[in-house]
């Protein structure tokens, strides 16, 4: 799942960005990295890299009985707890001029500032069993940006970091309806 999602954002924003554009059939604007390029880490010049620099869960949305699912005739369910994730996209442009890495940029910020959050409303595309996508930009202090450089072992390009969330990854084997909670805890790994 978090693949299609990375791969249904880098469409998105690379669409946004060669909108208006005067080689608009031209390569892609926005990128992964290499897989034949990471040691060491190469950005492709004249583009902008989005990287997947961490999975984190989200905790603050926890139902309080996890392990319950309603399922849509109404009925109770018990199943392993849903698993809420964010993803700490990184974007990275590398340019040959400067102040046209920044523009780039400039132009990421944007979409995500008139786009901040992507649902079944305004995207229909969204990858399946995707609800819906949450932009926030997150500031990074000097010390955290040195330590995302540090790990990457590469010189500082021009860079923003976004946060999206919530992206579900669901217990597919739901138990069966009725069984009594304790039952279906100590099935699944909890306690009575």
């Amino acid at each position: 799942m978090i693949g299609e999602v990375l791969s249904f954002l880098r469409r998105q924003l690379d669409s946004e960005l060669k909108a208006g554009s005067e080689d608009e059939a031209a390569s892609d604007k926005v990128v992964f990295v290499d897989g034949d390029k990471m040691d060491p880490l190469q950005f492709k010049l004249g583009a902008v890299t989005l990287m997947l620099i961490n999975v984190e869960e989200e905790r603050v949305l926890r139902p309080a009985d996890r392990y319950a699912r309603r399922n849509p005739d109404g009925t109770v369910s018990r199943s392993f707890p849903d698993i809420r994730l964010s993803l700490n996209l990184f974007f990275v442009a590398r340019f040959k001029l400067y102040d046209e890495a920044w523009q780039q940029l400039s132009q990421v910020i944007g979409h995500y500032q008139s786009k901040p959050v992507y649902d079944r409303t305004n995207t229909p595309g969204l990858p399946a069993g995707v609800e819906k996508l949450i932009f926030e930009l997150r500031t990074l202090n000097f010390a955290e940006q040195n330590e995302i450089w540090n790990a990457l072992r590469i010189c500082h390009h021009p860079s923003v970091l976004y946060r999206t969330n919530l992206i579900v990854v669901e217990d597919k084997a739901v138990a069966t309806p009725g069984v009594e909670a304790g039952e279906a805890q100590r099935k699944i790994g909890g306690s009575a």
